[in-house]
């Protein structure tokens, strides 16, 4: 739907805080919400908490169920934000494909202060052991694909607001 209203994908690997911000931007903007855990089939996550990396198989599914999301957002005439790793091109482009409401930003920040984040978090069923299998997984946007790169040092409101920066034309 060309004229649908935006969503923001909000990306990048485990531990980058895409939650938290993602919460946050939708907060500020009064957009509806969606946690890219949620969309997870139990198998997936039941091999996340084994320790055992997804394959691409496995995430078929769930990239599927998000991109179902915002495709009732764009039904209902809603802007949107959602989390999802977003780790490949391959990934990006098919949450982008048909949509081109869909604006995708990077949580990018080094392998030390992530893995930090991710020892203090409690209560998930990612561990940190599974780190480096996100870092290999990941493909980094390149310039010209459209996505909005941000770092993940400053807090969460100041990560929003250079979100918001980035696109004037929704805040």
């Amino acid at each position: 739907m060309p004229d649908a209203p935006p969503v923001f994908v909000v990306m990048g690997v485990a531990g980058t805080g895409k939650t938290t911000v993602g919460a946050l931007l939708a907060g500020r903007l009064g957009w509806p919400y969606a946690e890219a855990d949620d969309f997870h089939p139990a198998a997936n996550v039941d091999k996340m908490a084994a320790g055992i990396p997804l394959t691409d198989a496995d995430r078929e599914p769930w990239l599927a169920a998000i991109g179902r999301w915002i495709d009732e957002r764009a039904a209902a005439g809603e802007s949107g934000v959602v989390t999802c790793s977003g780790l490949k091109r391959v990934y990006r482009d098919r949450l982008r494909q048909g949509r081109p409401q869909v604006r995708m930003v990077f949580l990018d920040g080094s392998r030390e202060l992530i893995a930090r984040r991710l020892t203090a978090r409690h209560g998930h069923f990612m561990r940190v052991e599974m780190l480096d299998s996100q870092f290999a997984d990941l493909e980094p946007p390149l310039p010209g694909e459209g996505v909005t790169e941000v770092s993940v040092e400053p807090p969460p409101d100041q990560i929003v607001e250079a979100i918001l920066r980035a696109h004037p034309d929704v805040s």
